[in-house]
């Protein structure tokens, strides 16, 4: 498959901060990528550079066949962005906004696309509501339907989920593969793991710096960490003492059980073994989570704006 996004070497600084530092990476036409990170970690940033609002101080690409730093007006007329925050007019209707959203963009006639719209997001029924009055899930809807009205090849969406119900998280993950299975390609950025196993790929960002990137499998496997699961009476007092424990490098509460994380399975069985002889405490290998590997990826990375 041919490359909807790729961009080699690109960085972007504020203030003497580097909040892009030197990223490269691939987005294949078709596919659904998830880029991961934590907040300030130049996720929105990267995002806005590659949608054509923001140019870079350095660094080169191409996205939908355009030049990242000579053709962003070509790139942001075939581009769907969907940004953190509602961004629409909450005094106008579902309709209203959808109407504004498709003379910007010259649809003609701007009714048919928008009809259009609200029935392949089933949002006709709600048509005349005000934007203002929807719930998390509608206004989510909404957004995405402003996104893909002018028919874009290419979705950027920046945390699209956060504050949603797990149900309306499902519907619209349900509508995002629906659009990739017609070619649509997606780059999605989420802090949710959930999400992030819904990808066909992943990127891991932390404080600029793009740290891993492949399937969740991969990924998984490439961290090179272990996990324990530790059962047993008095859990608290128990966590409290194996984030004391030496070779041991995360220790999660998980209802009755204690995940314990660490980078060497061997050094981290030994630290474990004591507990094995106390009566009521079971050890057992576990599976390493994505949320491990975030865990530990965050917990490994500098600040840059420290």
């Amino acid at each position: 498959m041919t490359n909807a996004i790729e961009v080699s070497g690109l960085t972007k600084t504020y203030s003497g901060k580097t909040v892009v530092n030197n990223v490269t990476m691939s987005v294949a036409q078709g596919e659904i990528v998830g880029f991961l990170g934590p907040n300030g970690s130049g996720k929105t940033t990267t995002i806005r550079i590659m949608c054509g609002l923001l140019t870079p101080d350095s660094g080169s690409g191409r996205v939908l066949g355009y030049d990242l730093n000579t053709e962003s007006l070509k790139i942001k007329n075939e581009v769907g962005y969907m940004t953190q925050k509602f961004s629409f007019y909450e005094d106008l209707s579902i309709e209203e906004n959808l109407m504004f959203v498709a003379r910007l963009y010259k649809l003609s006639p701007p009714g048919e696309h928008v009809a259009k719209t609200l029935e392949d997001l089933g949002l006709t029924a709600r048509r005349k509501q005000l934007a203002g009055t929807l719930s998390g899930g509608w206004k989510q809807r909404l957004a995405l339907a402003a996104c893909i009205m002018h028919d874009p090849k290419l979705l950027l969406l920046d945390e699209p989920t956060a504050g949603v119900d797990p149900k309306a998280r499902r519907e619209f993950w349900d509508e995002i593969h629906r659009l990739a299975g017609r070619g649509l390609t997606v780059l999605v950025s989420t802090h949710y793991m959930d999400e992030a196993e819904r990808c066909h790929r992943i990127h891991y960002i932390s404080y600029g710096s793009l740290i891993a990137s492949g399937t969740v499998s991969e990924v998984v496997q490439n961290a090179g960490l272990s996990t324990f699961v530790v059962e047993g009476p008095e859990i608290g007092a128990l966590a409290d003492e194996l984030r004391q424990t030496p070779d041991i490098d995360q220790v999660a509460p998980f209802g009755s059980a204690l995940h314990v994380v660490g980078e060497d399975k061997a050094r981290l069985s030994a630290a474990l073994e004591p507990l094995r002889l106390r009566p009521g405490v079971t050890v057992s290998e576990g599976e390493t989570s994505l949320e491990d590997v975030f865990i530990q990826f965050m917990s490994s990375s500098k600040d840059n704006m420290a």
